[in-house]
């Protein structure tokens, strides 16, 4: 059994934070209210937070680890398909993929959202409907992650949720990567 350590106290942090901010402003914070706004001002500060520490972080944070890649995700697809396993000490490739998905998604949300305020484009349409769009899309891809996590932590036997709590990954097998 390996117990390595993958996610630093900021990464971890970070999820747990967004999880939080994000589910009040999608259930339970009313949409017209001022502290709906603050809520997302600090949804994005968190993501450019994280943006920035994809850059300087630890080695499993930095983007260099995880590099978006449809042919690795196609690959990851396969192998769930042929009941092969590789573990990833990091994201998956298609956890990378949801990353990137999220971030970019949080930051339309965010940008639409502030558009909304301002007086350039107070009544226009257009960056509701866009808002509206992307927190859809947002809530989509967070239930698929969800669902994924679940999936990939019984198919490769490694608790996912726990390693982002704790900060370490528990493996029962050797890793297939570094």
């Amino acid at each position: 059994m390996n117990r390595i350590k993958v996610w630093d106290p900021l990464i971890r942090l970070f999820h747990w934070s967004l999880v939080i901010l994000f589910a009040a402003n999608a259930l339970a914070v009313d949409d017209e209210s001022k502290l709906h706004i603050q809520v997302g001002y600090a949804i994005l500060v968190l993501v450019g937070l994280r943006i920035l520490w994809g850059f300087v972080g630890t080695r499993h944070a930095r983007f260099s680890d995880f590099p978006p890649s449809l042919a690795a995700g196609m690959e990851q697809v396969t192998e769930m398909a042929t009941h092969r396993k590789r573990i990833h000490t990091g994201h998956s490739p298609l956890g990378a993929l949801m990353i990137y998905n999220l971030i970019l998604s949080l930051l339309v949300i965010g940008l639409s959202g502030y558009l909304m305020t301002t007086n350039m484009f107070w009544g226009v349409e257009w960056p509701e409907e866009l808002h509206e769009i992307a927190v859809a899309w947002a809530e989509i891809s967070v239930v698929a992650h969800v669902i994924a996590v679940i999936f990939e932590s019984r198919r490769l036997g490694v608790n996912l949720p726990r390693s982002m709590v704790t900060g370490y990954k528990v493996f029962q097998t050797p890793r297939h990567d570094d």
